[in-house]
């Protein structure tokens, strides 16, 4: 443990700081260079790390562990011995830069020390740490494998692609489900910023929202967790005051082609998977990635398949929703994606996806037919203006009152929507369509809805007794429109209340409009002018940066800040001595530096340390002896 302290005291911060977080060393409890020296070699400590390296890394260390405790010299193995060994119990040929590679990540992760050649002339040897070896030696009597499993056990086979037949039914298949789950993920999009989902206190949304969201997305329930969880990760949706809603980003999203919006999911799926994941995933088109993965990942991380093969399965579910595979073999795309080329991936899969239309057939029913996936913004602009009734290769619309009043709030009006109709039917106009926004916008804004603060010359005539709340005000000069709104039990909520020729309410005034244009009220929002202005139903949620305080920075400022030097070290580390053998019970030789240079062994039991000083019983003398810190040169067991 002594010269595991000195080590971590003499690495730079950036270094110490790296290797502690890739321990996961928890900061309570540790005081001093010694405290976490004793942390990082705990047998619980050293098994976790364990499981997160390969088969190869985990040989040569538990190779140069043995080679250590059988030497006659106190030299560490080279990584040439290590190779002899590995080769000797049927490992076949090493390569000279994977077992580098391998005594490298053991430095890093400070389960044992190797001197590189490269920074350090005339060595290349690893020494693994004495706690971390007798943990690997333990393994057998655990099931886990011993040196020679791990040198000898051969690498299961995977089976081989499937034949030219099977890769071409694969690549439909994924293009099949990457055009579905692109279609789904747009249409959360679209009802999250209609009507944003709630976020459980304890986390995933709540059993109303999913099955609303299902239905929208005409997926099955199970379905949702998943789809919602990609576009989160492509920062399409994020949570804002607990709820999950529309962001910028979505919002553009939804305006580019399908092959970019595919893209774009499947770069953010792909960018979250790790290095080390990603290394071991089937990239050949028509490659499993069915038993015959997972039990490659058992072999490859014989100390925590678990821990990796719940990572494989993550991406695993992703990737199938996405098209990177189908029926658990990778698709031509997925191939391409995982070979980093994402412009091969979108080529292959603007070949494989349906071409988008730019034209509808109107009916007179006020239906509207798509032949074929809309280009996205003719999508986005046609659903301003009409209800979504099926959404399937050949989508359909129905246009209604309340639709047509939607987009004259967003700032459309009769002539810029018959504008746009015309340029993307293949029916022309049909006369109902044309009277319902014509009538529709001639009654827009027959009912208006602002707001004003109760302040001297603010209020309106008639208004009630000044108040400091804001109070929202719905004015109509139609009397009548005005008295069905008063009596209509739907907006009872509102607690709406007659002041003079206007109605008051204490809510705000975007909640008061659009529960009015939910009634189906020719309503318009206006502003202290009394212009009409065009409101946004809920805001964009913004994306924030999380700010963490990264544990292993702060406790390595701690450990620099409380560290006295190399002579407040050497004091520590004797205290820490006497006080395991003040625990133990145990009888130490202490070799005291006297006077004139004289060394001087006395046989103790350590009674207490403090102050510098430590007391004990002098066994041969047996008296009690009080003596300082510093003079001891020594600390040994008694025979």
């Amino acid at each position: 443990m002594f010269s595991l302290a000195t080590r971590l005291r003499s690495l730079d911060d950036e270094t110490l700081r790296a290797a502690l977080a890739a321990r996961s060393v928890a900061a309570p409890g540790i005081r001093d260079f010694f405290d976490l020296a004793e942390a990082l070699l705990d047998p619980a400590s050293v098994q976790q790390s364990l499981t997160h390296l390969d088969r190869g890394t985990l040989a040569v260390l538990a190779a140069a562990g043995e080679l250590k405790a059988g030497a006659a010299d106190t030299d560490p193995p080279t990584l040439a011995q290590i190779a002899d060994t590995l080769q000797g119990l049927g490992a076949g040929e090493i390569d000279a830069s994977s077992l580098r590679a391998a005594a490298s990540t053991i430095d890093a992760l400070l389960l044992g020390a190797y001197s590189d050649p490269a920074t350090d002339a005339g060595t290349d040897r690893l020494s693994p740490y004495d706690a971390v070896s007798e943990v690997v030696k333990g393994w057998p009597t655990v099931g886990l494998p011993s040196l020679a499993d791990l040198a000898a056990q051969p690498t299961p086979q995977i089976r081989p692609a499937s034949a030219a037949a099977d890769t071409g039914f694969t690549d439909r298949l994924a293009a099949e489900r990457a055009f579905s789950a692109v279609s789904s993920v747009a249409e959360l999009v679209n009802e999250l910023a209609r009507e944003p989902a709630r976020e459980l206190s304890r986390g995933g949304l709540g059993l109303p929202d999913t099955k609303r969201l299902a239905a929208v997305m005409s997926v099955d329930l199970d379905a949702v967790p998943p789809l919602v969880h990609i576009a989160a990760r492509a920062e399409l949706i994020a949570r804002s005051d607990g709820y999950w809603m529309e962001t910028e980003a979505g919002e553009a999203w939804l305006l580019e082609a399908t092959t970019q919006r595919w893209a774009t999911l499947a770069a953010n799926c792909l960018a979250a998977v790790p290095r080390d994941v990603r290394a071991i995933l089937p990239g050949t088109p028509g490659e499993p990635w069915g038993a015959g993965l997972q039990s490659f990942v058992a072999w490859l991380y014989p100390a925590g398949g678990e821990w990796m093969a719940g990572r494989v399965t993550e991406f695993a579910r992703d990737a199938e929703l996405l098209g990177v595979t189908a029926h658990h073999a990778t698709s031509s795309v997925g191939s391409a994606l995982l070979g980093d080329d994402l412009v091969g991936a979108c080529a292959t899969m603007t070949a494989a996806l349906p071409e988008e239309v730019g034209a509808v057939y109107l009916q007179h029913d006020l239906s509207i037919v798509a032949p074929g996936p809309l280009a996205a913004s003719i999508d986005a602009r046609l659903r301003g203006l009409a209800d979504v009734e099926s959404r399937e290769l050949a989508s359909s619309y129905r246009i209604t009152a309340a639709s047509v009043n939607r987009a004259l709030a967003a700032g459309e009006n009769a002539e810029s929507l018959l504008d746009f109709l015309r340029g993307i039917s293949l029916t022309g106009i049909p006369q109902p369509v044309d009277y319902l926004i014509t009538e529709s916008a001639a009654r827009y804004g027959r009912v208006r809805v602002g707001s004003f603060t109760a302040a001297p010359g603010a209020a309106p005539t008639g208004a009630a007794p000044s108040s400091a709340a804001p109070l929202s005000y719905v004015r109509s000069d139609d009397i009548g429109l005005l008295g069905s709104i008063l009596v209509d039990q739907t907006l009872a909520a509102l607690a709406l209340e007659r002041h003079g020729d206007r109605l008051l309410s204490s809510f705000s005034p975007d909640a008061v409009f659009w529960a009015l244009s939910d009634a189906r009220y020719p309503v318009a929002a206006e502003d202290s002018m009394f212009e009409i202005v065009h409101l946004r139903r809920h805001p964009l949620a913004r994306v924030a940066a999380v700010i963490t305080v990264d544990p292993a920075r702060t406790l390595v400022e701690t450990l620099r800040a409380g560290d006295g030097g190399e002579v407040m070290a050497a004091d520590a580390w004797l205290a820490r001595q006497l006080d395991n053998a003040i625990k133990a019970k145990q009888t130490i030789t202490v070799s005291i530096s006297m006077p004139g240079g004289v060394v001087v062994d006395y046989l103790l039991e350590p009674a207490s340390v403090g102050g510098g000083r430590f007391r004990a019983r002098d066994r041969r003398a047996d008296i009690e002896r009080t003596l300082p810190l510093s003079s001891i040169i020594s600390i040994t067991p008694a025979p």
